[in-house]
Order: structure tokens, then C-alpha cells, then sequence
């Protein structure tokens, strides 16, 4: 499937997928704003094996047929001070 791959200006990370070069007739007109003028990264030729970065290439394609477009969100942030109470927690379970 071919794909048109457009990167937000607002929103760090975030890319949208869509079947035909600036064609954003099926993205919904809330998301757009939130999205900002979307900015063309690549075009894509995306098959089932097709490797991705961040995204699943058959998900891509099961969105952008079904839904006319795919969003990929940046992943969540990690949260050391998390991972560090859980870290210290396991060495307290193994030292008592």
C-alpha cells in the first residue's frame, strides 16, 4: 500500500499516514487542529513485512483502509523515578 507519511509541527513524534498525497478528507477536522499543518516526511510503499520504526506495518494498513488514515503517537515518556522505587524495591526484597 502506498502511503504518504506527514509529521506534525505542534506535536513532537507524531506522524500521520494517509493512502494518497494530501488527502486528509477522512482525518477528522479536531484532530487536524491539534495536529497542525501537516509537513510531508516521505512516501511510503508499505507491505505486511515492511520494518517500521515505531508502528506495526499491518496495523498501518488495516487503518489507512478502514479509517482512510493511521496516527502514530510518540511513545509514552518513561518515568525513572518510577523505575528507581521499583528497582529499590527488588533490592530490599532480596536483601531481607
Amino acid at each position: 500500500m502506498l502511503c504518504a507519511v506527514y509529521k506534525s509541527i505542534r506535536k513532537p513524534q507524531t506522524y500521520i499516514f494517509v493512502a494518497k498525497r494530501d488527502d486528509f478528507s477522512q482525518v477528522p477536522t479536531a484532530l487536524l487542529e491539534q495536529f497542525g499543518p501537516p509537513k510531508l516526511v516521505t512516501v511510503l510503499n508499505i507491505t505486511e513485512t515492511t520494518k517500521m520504526a515505531m508502528a506495526e506495518a499491518p496495523k498501518v494498513i488495516k487503518e489507512v483502509t478502514r479509517s482512510g488514515f493511521y496516527l502514530q503517537l510518540p511513545p509514552p515518556p518513561v518515568d525513572h523515578l518510577k523505575d528507581h522505587k521499583k528497582r529499590q524495591q527488588q533490592k530490599r526484597g532480596i536483601a531481607e
